[in-house]
């Protein structure tokens, strides 16, 4: 586990985007995970500008989103792919079929979430999986006492979760209680894995799910097993770690070694 901390979000957004960038410019037809909410709106600017301005192509690329409210039309404002619509893939040359979001208004979603499931696999796996962190340590929609092991499948949203997300409605009664997300199972399967972490209100939660014992009441700390994967947080989102001096020193070791950082 890789942590990168820089003083402010736009900084670990910059770098958090120059790792997805060298990995489409080394396999061009990348499969890439994605995620919504506030968190990885700059990186997607980021990723835009290098599309419109260094000519980064993600013409061969496919993505999967970790998940979507249970309820919503892909057309509803504040449905996820609305969201990926309008803050990314509008501006990209991405081919629109090579996106997947879990649909919001399946009639099955026990059905839905194997075939999701399957359509991963049929790609080879997700190469590269973005995510975020929630207040309670949420990663997707994989709320406290997610097993591990969890595959994509419907959930019912934490009261933290939804009183998190009602900034992003009219009426906090608007917010969908539950949601189709992928598992901390499936996640861990993908072969690399970073996450941006950024404020005050993350602080204790990130601490805990970096240097804290695994535990399925904080989702985020599976990513202690898994064996590639980066977290890039601003200063204050690292405030709560022990060990920050360790971490600055490791990144510094590695550039010393001559090694690229990403």
């Amino acid at each position: 586990m890789r942590v990168i901390i820089r003083k402010t979000y736009e900084e670990i957004s910059l770098a958090a985007a120059n790792l997805v960038k060298a990995r489409i410019k080394k396999k061009p037809e990348l499969i890439l995970g994605l995620a919504t909410g506030s968190t990885p709106v700059k990186l997607y600017q980021e990723l835009i500008r290098m599309y419109q301005e260094e000519k980064l192509r993600f013409v061969f690329v496919k993505s999967f989103n970790l998940d979507e409210y249970y309820g919503l039309s892909s057309d509803h404002p504040q449905s996820y792919r609305c969201f990926m619509n309008t803050r990314f893939f509008d501006h990209i040359d991405i081919d629109k079929a090579n996106t997947h979001i879990p649909d919001g208004r399946t009639k099955d979603p026990e059905e839905f979430s194997a075939w999701y499931e399957e359509q991963i696999r049929g790609m080879g796996g997700i190469d590269l999986q973005l995510l975020g962190i929630g207040s309670d340590g949420h990663i997707g929609f994989n709320e406290p006492g997610s097993s591990f092991s969890s595959r994509t499948r419907l959930v019912a949203l934490d009261a933290q979760t939804v009183s998190d997300n009602a900034r992003f409605f009219e009426r906090k009664e608007d917010v969908p209680l539950s949601a189709i997300t992928m598992g901390i199972g499936t996640i861990l399967e993908a072969k690399e894995l970073i996450l941006l972490a950024s404020g005050e209100s993350k602080a204790e939660v990130v601490a805990a799910a970096i240097e804290g014992p695994l535990s399925s009441m904080i989702p985020a700390s599976a990513l202690q097993l898994h064996p590639r994967v980066t977290l890039f947080l601003d200063e204050t989102a690292a405030s709560a770690l022990t060990r920050k001096r360790y971490y600055h020193f490791a990144e510094e070791s590695e550039q010393n070694l001559g090694r690229e950082l990403f």
